[in-house]
This record gives C-alpha cells, structure tokens and sequence, in this order.
C-alpha cells in the first residue's frame, strides 16, 4: 500500500544554478491551469530552465504543430489534463527521455511502456500530498471536536449549545486519542508527522512497512482489523489498487466502535459506501468524506442530508495557490535532469502497483 518514500515537497529554494543546457520541453495539459500550476516566479525559472517548444502548451497530440513538438521533445512536462502517452505515442516522439509530472498520480494517463524504453519519470505527487495531509488534519481535529453536527443544531436552533447537545456524542475532543492510519503513503506520512501537534495514539496499518520503519515514523504497526476496532478516528490513506478496493468493508465497518469517525480523503473505493450508510443514519458512526463510491453520490443518496456527515467534493488535493507548488516541484525536477543527476521525486516501474 506505500506509495514511494515521503520527501519534502520543494518550493523552488532548493533548485541548483541554471543548468547548462536547456533540454527540448514540450508542456501537455489544459491550457486554462498553466497560470495556477506557474505562477509568475515559477514560470520565470521554467522559461530559464527549459527550452519550450511551440506551441507553448498543448492538450491533444494530434494536430500538425503538436506532432512537430512531440517529434523533437526530449522533455514532457505533463499536467492534470494530458492526453495519453502510451505506446503509439511513444512512437512518434523519438528524442523523449523524460516525463515530469506537474500533478499527483502519472498511473491516470502514462502506459508502462515509457518504462520500457527507458525514460526516466518524475511527479510532483509529493506536492499534492501537503494540502491533503492538512486537510485530513483539519477533518481530524473538527470531526473529534464533533463540529458538524453541533454546527448543524447551532445554525437551525440559533441558540447556544446546551450540556445535553454535548452529553449526546459517543465522546467528544481531541485529548488522548487512538488514531489509526491505513496506508503510509505520502499522505499517510505526512499526517502522521501532522499528528505530532495532538496527544494521541497513531496506529498505522500498511503491510509493506517493516517493524523498525513504523519504528521511526513513531507509530504502532498493526493490522486492520486491530485498527479499526481500536481507533477513535480511522482515517483512510491507500491508493485506489486491487489490494486495496473495499478494504473497509461492511465487517470492518461493524469492527468499528460507537463514535467511530471515519475519514477518507483517498479514493471511494477503499470504502464500501453502502455499508457505511447504515452505521452513519443510525448515528452509531460520524464521518468526513471527501470522496465516495459512486462520486459524487446520487441525489437523494441519506448521506447528503446526515448531520454526522461532512461531505466535500474531492477538494482535499492542490486547489487555487496551492497548485503553485506543483509547478515548482516539476521546474526543480526538470533541472535536476538538465543537470544529469537524478530526479528527487522518481516514479518507477515497480511503484505502479502500488502508487495512487
């Protein structure tokens, strides 16, 4: 379920001296984001970096000028919006040796076969991976402090809370709690390291972290169903893989104790929506989802209208300036390669089956 090793997101600070060569780039992803993903000060290093190909940015592979640019790329740096690379495409860009990623998962558009001819890949999913984290931390500490439904009584009622309002949650704060982790992913770390601010117990569920590595990450390795039988607050963090689809399911769901606040800012999937449905109208569970399985839910669906559940519309990821910061992920990458050395963000081969 780990995605590849947490490492900090950079700003732009980090970056080396102007490279000594400004390798053939093409951009390919929607043009309406190229503002958000470079902002003024990024841009500058992107153009000082690389040597971009017109057109300045595409979105499809097809038309003259693009069939042009992708024939003497060396470089493509990608987006949320980029057309597939895959085999065929492949093709018809024979200089191409690397892909930078401005966005999270490369698995949505990228086919393995760049693996096979042996171009080196990168992706800024560390970036994405900030927001979500502080998003999850937020839902953690609101969710606890049971916000959403107190909210909901103080904006119908226009009173204040009452002793029975609070005398009515399963529990209440946020002091000494058990907190369970599934997935290490870069996220998951991220909030564990975010956890550090709260007195609270973190256990962590990800069959590929070792003993001495959840160790160091300060938590206590467990299994899932330990995990959630034991937490306060489960908060969902694998990637959307066969392994992982519908690992919370209605048995683990029914594991989960009175109070029990699930949190999910990865994928629907993970989560079997409709078992869930039940415990949360019964008010026995409160949750935080900011993605579902159907998403978004259809109308209708009980879950819009529960007041122990939040819903967001998959708004945990980059939004607005934060976006910012994948763009100046992605320029540091691409001069790290014009300088040959190696990227600090790398996707592999081997990640693919267990990467978002």
């Amino acid at each position: 379920m780990r995605t590849t090793e947490e490492a900090p997101a950079h700003s732009g600070s980090g970056a080396a001296a102007p490279p000594p060569r400004r390798p053939r780039t093409v951009l390919a992803m929607s043009p309406g984001l190229l503002d958000d993903v470079f902002p003024p000060p990024v841009r500058a290093r992107l153009e000082e970096t690389a040597d971009l190909l017109d057109p300045f940015v595409i979105s499809e592979f097809d038309s003259p000028d693009a069939s042009a640019a992708l024939k003497a790329a060396e470089v493509l740096l990608t987006g949320w919006g980029c057309p597939p690379v895959d085999a065929a495409l492949l093709d018809r860009a024979p200089a191409l040796r690397a892909v930078i990623h401005a966005a999270g998962t490369v698995k949505t558009f990228l086919s393995p076969a760049a693996f096979d001819r042996e171009i080196v890949v990168s992706s800024a999913a560390a970036a994405n991976a900030v927001p979500v984290a502080e998003f999850t931390l937020a839902a953690i500490i609101m969710g606890a402090k049971r916000v959403f439904p107190l909210a909901g009584l103080f904006r119908t009622r226009r009173t204040h809370r009452t002793g029975a309002d609070l005398d009515r949650q399963h529990w209440l704060g946020t002091h000494g709690l058990t907190i369970g982790i599934v997935g290490a992913s870069r996220i998951g770390r991220r909030v564990i390291e975010l956890l550090r601010v709260l007195d609270a117990e973190v256990l962590l569920y990800d069959p590929y972290v070792s003993a001495a590595e959840a160790e160091l990450l300060g938590v206590t390795p467990t299994d899932l169903d330990t995990l959630v039988a034991t937490s306060d607050v489960v908060s969902v963090h694998a990637p959307d893989t066969p392994e992982t689809r519908g690992i919370i399911d209605a048995r683990r769901i029914g594991l989960m104790r009175p109070g029990t606040l699930l949190v999910n800012t990865a994928r629907g999937p993970l989560v079997d929506t409709e078992a869930l449905t039940g415990h949360l109208v019964s008010g026995r569970l409160d949750a935080v989802l900011d993605v579902t399985s159907p998403e978004p839910l259809p109308d209708g669906h009980p879950l819009w209208d529960l007041p122990n559940v939040f819903l967001t519309p998959h708004l945990a990821g980059a939004q607005g300036n934060e976006v910012g910061r994948l763009g100046a992920l992605a320029v540091d990458e691409l001069a790290r390669y014009a300088q040959g050395t190696p990227f600090d963000h790398p996707v592999h081969r081997a990640d693919l089956g267990r990467i978002a």
